[in-house]
């Protein structure tokens, strides 16, 4: 992000986006902040406290003109051009994760995967070549990823940061179940879906009770 907006704020901008490229694709021309509240269940007031922080997206009395500010974050999301990041840990979830690759909508691609396993290092899978744990820093480098997905058992996931973060990682996707600590320069997210999947059972066991 260009300007320092609140988490929240920057969780929501994907969704924003998402719909209005289907809007766009459909050819509506403008939305109001109503509208666009109805469809992606956020409040209008939180939605235009979101646009805020960029400045004047809309104009009162009009809305928003969808083709401009599908444009503005598609920039801001640099979904303007083709991100690559890297896989590590080429299992059941790294598998699904490279047959999925980020095709949908969006400019991102998985363009290099890492294993230890002898089996899959130099074959393609889903595309996408498999290379040595091993060679983790030197494709890093020569195909400047940034950004890493990390689906590792968790012996060995805290060594893996370490030579991520030495090798100038600048974000970490992390679907271990540990957490790191990072420097402030590294952004790392976080996902449990053991725990997602808790909290949804949770919400559905209370509904029942009550």
């Amino acid at each position: 992000m260009q300007r320092d907006i609140p988490r929240a704020t920057a969780l929501r901008l994907p969704i924003y986006r998402r719909y209005l490229s289907y809007l766009f694709d459909a050819g509506q021309k403008r939305i109001s902040s109503t509208e666009l509240s109805s469809a992606v269940k956020v409040d209008s007031a939180t939605i235009r406290r979101d646009f805020s922080y960029f400045g004047a997206l809309g104009k009162r009395g009009y809305g928003y003109d969808v083709e401009s500010l599908l444009n503005f974050f598609t920039k801001i999301l640099s979904q303007d051009r083709l991100t690559n990041v890297g896989l590590i840990g080429v299992g059941h979830l790294g598998h699904a994760l490279l047959n999925y690759n980020f095709r949908k909508d969006s400019n991102i691609r998985i363009g290099a995967a890492f294993d230890i396993r002898e089996e899959l290092v130099g074959t393609i899978q889903a595309g996408v070549p498999v290379y040595s744990m091993d060679e983790i820093e030197f494709q890093m480098e020569q195909q400047q990823l940034d950004v890493m997905i990390l689906t590792v058992p968790e012996e060995s996931a805290k060594d893996i940061v370490q030579r991520l973060i030495q090798s100038g990682v600048k974000g970490i996707l992390n679907f271990t179940p540990l957490r790191f600590e990072v420097p402030e320069e590294v952004h790392i997210q976080n996902v449990d879906l053991t725990n997602e999947l808790q909290t949804l059972i949770y919400f559905i066991e209370s509904d029942i009770h009550d």
